[in-house]
């Protein structure tokens, strides 16, 4: 996915956006970047691959090699950026977040058809936020544009520019499935996508970006471009995985939802009575812990952390690319405590089952270091779309998840036609398909949240949720 992160200010802001901008590394592994305005210098520009290596090391030394008083910076998990430009509407740097499905329709039929060309990458394909700004390059202010570029684009696309005099433009995507937060302090004005990143550098919370909506950030003020739309379908799934525990989206701060989450499920196991007799509870690390705790609490089974995530050198379990390298790495970075495993009957809290193949090698390393049983408890409902707004199941079909290749095995295709019934806990499809994953993980049981249930966690109203991963509902 990504993060970005930018100030305008009256005084030298590079220190602040560089840590700005290192708060967000948990949203993407791929390229960090920084822009930044200086009166003398003006436009500067800076891209890393932090692939192999975390984005301060690559960055550590950029107040040698740039300096502004207006600064934006970014995470990308897609294309190198931001994006330095040069167009009718002047010099300006950008950055984006999200995914844009229709790419080669917008660039052959609204760009490569008026004569316009791009800087091609292997295969062809366009870098996506240069694709942005093509597009926004078509109107005759940066307003109109945005306004154009994300009413063509299919998918989501929120935006950060750094025009040549200064000043920033923050847009949030059309239906706010991503939070863009705006901060102020004596200084100037700050937007980022996550709010502490702000609040660590002394700024006081202003306002989050309504969906659709544009702002101008000078170190004197902020002004309203366009005002926000009315639909918004903001990601469920940035409480369950994404959101770092600290951050607070529309006002839900993601580590209590996470409690309230687990309480939930400890809840319908009670009802149900399901999960007897649990020696301890525990959560995948590190989203999976949270869920954990709020179970643990509720249901009154001691929390325990069975095995140890080692990250001093590999945080994120996905950082390769390859899939085999990815499991490889999560494995080898989970280390046993066996005293609360050996002859444990263990209940393990993860948020999400997407391929399964991380949660089977974790099932498997317990029962390899002595545990009894192992029962499973997914924070979220079956993945069944691969999520074609922000990709974070990093799924390209959705023959990929677990979910789709369980129905097909139980069905076939015409499984496909009963969704609603797999996802309902209590349908006679929906105890098929969980008893099915259940066996191929090798689990003493196996249950899902239910759509209902995250939503109850989240507390704001059903309809400005995306939960299209799980049900297919925009």
């Amino acid at each position: 996915m990504g993060g970005f992160f930018g100030i305008a200010s009256h005084h030298d802001v590079m220190l602040d956006v560089f840590f700005g901008v290192d708060y967000h590394t948990h949203l993407g592994t791929r390229r960090g970047g920084m822009a930044a305005y200086d009166k003398e210098i003006g436009l500067q520009r800076k891209i890393h691959n932090i692939e192999n290596s975390p984005f301060r090391t690559k960055f550590e030394h950029i107040l040698d090699e740039m300096k502004g008083t207006s600064v934006i910076g970014c995470i990308s998990d897609t294309d190198p950026q931001p994006m330095l430009i040069r167009s009718r509407l002047g010099t300006y740097a950008i950055t984006t977040i999200g995914i844009i499905n229709n790419a080669d329709e917008l660039i052959n039929n609204h760009l490569l058809s008026s004569g316009g060309h791009f800087d091609a990458m292997t295969g062809g394909r366009v870098n996506t936020t240069e694709l942005v700004a093509a597009l926004i390059n078509q109107s005759e202010t940066f307003v109109e544009g945005i306004k154009a570029a994300q009413e063509l684009i299919d998918g989501t696309t929120s935006i950060l520019i750094l025009k040549e005099d200064g000043k920033l433009i923050a847009a949030r995507d059309k239906v706010g499935r991503l939070p863009v937060i705006i901060g102020k302090r004596e200084d100037g004005y700050g937007v980022s996508f996550e709010d502490f990143a702000l609040t660590k550098l002394d700024f006081t919370i202003e306002k989050e970006l309504g969906p659709g909506e544009i702002v101008e950030l000078s170190a004197d003020e902020m002004v309203q471009l366009s005002p926000p739309g009315e639909k918004m379908r903001i990601c469920s799934f940035l409480w369950s995985y994404y959101g770092y525990p600290t951050s607070t989206y529309e006002g839900v701060n993601v580590e209590t939802m996470r409690y309230r989450n687990g309480a939930i499920m400890a809840e319908n196991d009670k009802k149900e009575n399901r999960a007897v007799d649990m020696d301890y509870v525990g959560g995948v690390p590190d989203s999976g812990t949270p869920h954990a705790i709020g179970y643990a609490n509720k249901s009154g089974y001691h929390f325990a952390r069975a095995f140890i995530k080692y990250t001093p050198t590999w945080s994120r379990s996905f950082t390769p690319a390859n899939q085999k390298d990815r499991n490889r790495i999560a494995k080898m970075k989970q280390i046993p405590v066996h005293d609360l495993i050996a002859d444990k009957k263990l209940l393990l809290i993860d948020d999400s089952v997407v391929r399964g193949t991380q949660l089977k090698e974790t099932v498997d390393f317990l029962y390899e270091n002595g545990a009894r049983e192992v029962h499973v408890r997914s924070a979220c409902p079956p993945i069944m779309y691969a999520c074609k707004f922000l990709n974070f199941s990093r799924a390209n079909t959705d023959m990929e998840l677990i979910a789709r290749r369980v129905i097909m095995e139980l069905e076939g295709e015409e499984g496909f036609s009963h969704i609603d019934e797999y996802c309902d806990t209590n349908s006679e499809r929906g105890k098929k398909l969980r008893a099915a994953i259940g066996k191929k993980l090798h689990l003493g049981s196996l249950e899902f949240q239910t759509v209902e249930g995250v939503i109850e966690a989240i507390g704001i109203e059903p309809c400005k949720l995306c939960t299209y991963c799980w049900n297919g509902k925009e």
